[in-house]
Parts: structure tokens; C-alpha cells; sequence
């Protein structure tokens, strides 16, 4: 059981980052199509919703690479914090309940930073239009994956 649900909250945290294909290239406000496309292929969605001629994708694309892994990193430690939550074997202390928070705080933390830096070297390397369709998506994409985990874990008793 407690496997299962480990899976099931990795599976949450891991897969709410990538994007689907949306029907409509030039309207990415479905939710429920940017979640679908979480088991699709994010690097060619992305692709597809910047346009970028060789010159930016060159530029883009190392960008992009480092950023992912990034989220991923961060993705591993707040599952790691979550399941420090939802699979005690005793009643949750105070001093319990501050070190998940404070887990879960350190995470959001370093991915601002990872976001300041993102905008920082996209702005370099894209026309600002590009770079802001960019961060758009990653906000939408961030927001999806937030809302599937608040879903999930229920509330500290």
C-alpha cells in the first residue's frame, strides 16, 4: 500500500512538469489539455509553441536542458518531503511538521531562483516575445502540477 501510494505521488510530482499537445496551438488556457500533456513529448510541445528558427533553438535549447533538470531535482525533494508527510508510522510532532515545511519552503526557494536565472539567460538568447511565451508556458505548466499535488496531499492533522 505504502508503495503504491509513493508511486502514485512521484507519478503526480514528475508527470505534472512535461506538457501535452493542446488542439489549439494558439490557445494554451485548457488546463485539462496542458495536464494530458504531461505524458506527451514537452521538448517537441515547446518546440512547437515558440517557433524557433536555428540561430534561437541553438541558444534555447541548453537553456531549456539545464531548467529541466533543475525541476527535476526540485520535483525529487519535495517528493521526498511529501512522503516524510503522508507515510508516518506516528502522530505528526511540532518539530516534524517545521522540517517538512521548512523542506518544502527550501524548494520553492531554489526554484525562484532556478526561474530568476531561467529569465535572466532566456532574455539574452530569445527575442522577448519568445522568452515570455516561454515563461508563460512554465508558469502554466508549474500551476498544473501545484494544483495535482494540493489535490493529493491531504492537510497535516
Amino acid at each position: 500500500m505504502r508503495r503504491i501510494a509513493r508511486a502514485a505521488l512521484f507519478a503526480v510530482a514528475t508527470l505534472a512538469c512535461p506538457v501535452a499537445f493542446a488542439q489549439d496551438k494558439a490557445d494554451v488556457t485548457d488546463m485539462q489539455a496542458l495536464r494530458a500533456a504531461a505524458k506527451a513529448d514537452k521538448h517537441a510541445y515547446v518546440a512547437s509553441m515558440l517557433n524557433l528558427t536555428n540561430a534561437e533553438a541553438n541558444r534555447f535549447w541548453p537553456i531549456y536542458d539545464t531548467y529541466q533538470r533543475t525541476l527535476d531535482t526540485s520535483s525529487r525533494r519535495r517528493v521526498v518531503a511529501l512522503e516524510g508527510l503522508l507515510f508516518r508510522d506516528q502522530e505528526m510532532t511540532n518539530l516534524a511538521a517545521r522540517n517538512v515545511i521548512a523542506e518544502l519552503m527550501a524548494v520553492d526557494e531554489a526554484e525562484v531562483k532556478a526561474r530568476h536565472t531561467l529569465r535572466n539567460r532566456l532574455m539574452r538568447a530569445l527575442p522577448p516575445i519568445k522568452a515570455a511565451r516561454y515563461l508563460q508556458l512554465e508558469e502554466k505548466l508549474q500551476a498544473v502540477r501545484d494544483y495535482d499535488i494540493a489535490s493529493t496531499v491531504p492537510l497535516i492533522r
